[in-house]
């Protein structure tokens, strides 16, 4: 950053105003646009609304159980230390993360897992490092933007395919396969926008015939589908028909981080290769302790009727019957998901609804174009554990009479 300092000498005294120098210019242009598109994002701060927003949707991140567990772990196996010191390859590589990535491996049931810091670097560090030059992506039109910033820094020649859309993804592969190269196929098993799944039996099926490779992103599937929230791929019994699984633990499981899943190949592959992994620091090892007590939990949450993934299971088909009760659900995407999306066309429109939902106590965020298509914009529900029947109930009241 430069800085400009401006010389003054009043009465001898001598002063130095220092100014920043400001944005350039095509940079104020583009945040012009914004503004006058309506679109403009801004950070706000947590709010005390009833939360329909919150990936939150165990209600995880506010376990005080988990976060004195993971306090005792620290203690109990000396690792009281603030931070990881270093990447993974140099010092920051501490005894937790083997434990970890070999629970996970256990749970997930997969060859090996690779921890990142984030869903974003995961991705990043996937997408930009394994598809060669020569090799094809094709990827579902509405996939989250940190795959498609990873595709951007491949030297893979990438192509999207519709929403879901079977049969456009296989005439693409028909035709793509006729080259020789390598084909991976990107989706997400829900997708972040919309709350849907694609139909991941009959992808596998279509891919399986081919030179192609399955990567799903599982970030909003884990904690909410399959046996003690193990995410759709498991529910579905496709582990082995799978290139790569992305889960992140910023989401059901309250806490931070993200891991690859696959092969023991692919993780020698990513220690080696993803950038993401190899140039940052590692995580702490308390977020390492806080995402094994969170899987330790998410492990026996089938074990009764009042567990979390259950009450969420609960809420979920309350909130659909209360969209058909007030003859609403046509506005909705289809969705079995913690995801419930209400289409409200139009930036300003949207943010005048969510404006009157926050006035009476909800917090329901408006999700605007450019970050969904223009026409597509939304009213983004997320329902949670710990949301009532008296929420759910006042919110749709309050909905319906507006939409």
């Amino acid at each position: 950053m430069k800085f400009h300092y401006l010389y003054v000498n009043v009465k001898s005294t001598i002063l130095y105003i220092c100014f920043m120098k400001g944005l350039p210019s095509k940079l104020i242009k583009k945040l012009r646009a914004r503004k006058e598109q309506n679109s403009l994002r801004q950070l706000s701060l947590q709010s005390d609304l009833v939360d329909f927003s919150s990936n939150d949707y165990l209600g995880f991140s506010k376990s005080k159980e988990t976060f004195q567990k993971a306090h005792q772990y620290l203690v109990e196996n000396n690792l009281e230390q603030n931070g990881a010191t270093g990447s993974r390859l140099l010092s920051g590589n501490h005894k937790l993360y083997d434990d970890v990535e070999r629970l996970l491996c256990k749970f997930h049931n997969s060859e090996s897992v690779t921890i990142f810091n984030s869903g974003y670097d995961a991705n990043i560090g996937l997408f930009s490092s394994v598809p060669q030059r020569g090799d094809i992506i094709l990827y579902d039109e509405f996939i989250h933007a940190s795959i498609r910033d990873g595709i951007r820094l491949s030297n893979a020649k990438a192509y999207s395919f519709k929403h879901n859309n079977l049969e456009d993804l296989n005439e693409k592969v028909l035709r793509m396969s006729q080259k020789g190269s390598s084909i991976y196929v990107v989706t997400e098993s829900v997708f972040s926008m919309d709350g849907d799944s694609p139909d991941l039996v009959a992808m596998s099926q279509i891919l399986n015939t081919h030179n192609s490779y399955l990567i799903v992103d599982e970030a909003h599937a884990i904690g909410v589908f399959g046996m003690n929230g193990c995410g759709l791929i498991q529910e579905l019994d496709l582990e082995n028909d799978v290139f790569a699984r992305i889960v992140t633990f910023g989401k059901a499981l309250g806490c931070h981080g993200s891991a690859i899943i696959g092969t023991k190949e692919l993780k020698e592959y990513l220690v080696n290769f993803a950038r993401s992994l190899i140039y940052t620091t590692a995580l702490p090892p308390h977020s390492i302790a806080t995402i094994k007590v969170a899987y330790e939990q998410l492990a026996i949450q089938n074990d009764s009727e009042d567990s979390e993934i259950k009450k969420l299971y609960r809420n979920i088909q309350y909130f659909k019957s209360e969209l058909m009760r007030h003859k609403i659900q046509q506005k909705f995407v289809e969705s079995n998901s913690s995801i419930q999306c209400c289409i409200v066309s139009g930036n300003e429109k949207v943010k005048k609804e969510a404006t009157l939902i926050r006035e009476k106590g909800f917090d329901v965020k408006p999700i605007l174009s450019p970050t969904v298509s223009k026409g597509q914009e939304r009213l983004r529900f997320c329902i949670h554990s710990y949301n009532s029947k008296k929420e759910i109930e006042e919110v749709l009241k309050l909905l319906a009479t507006f939409v």
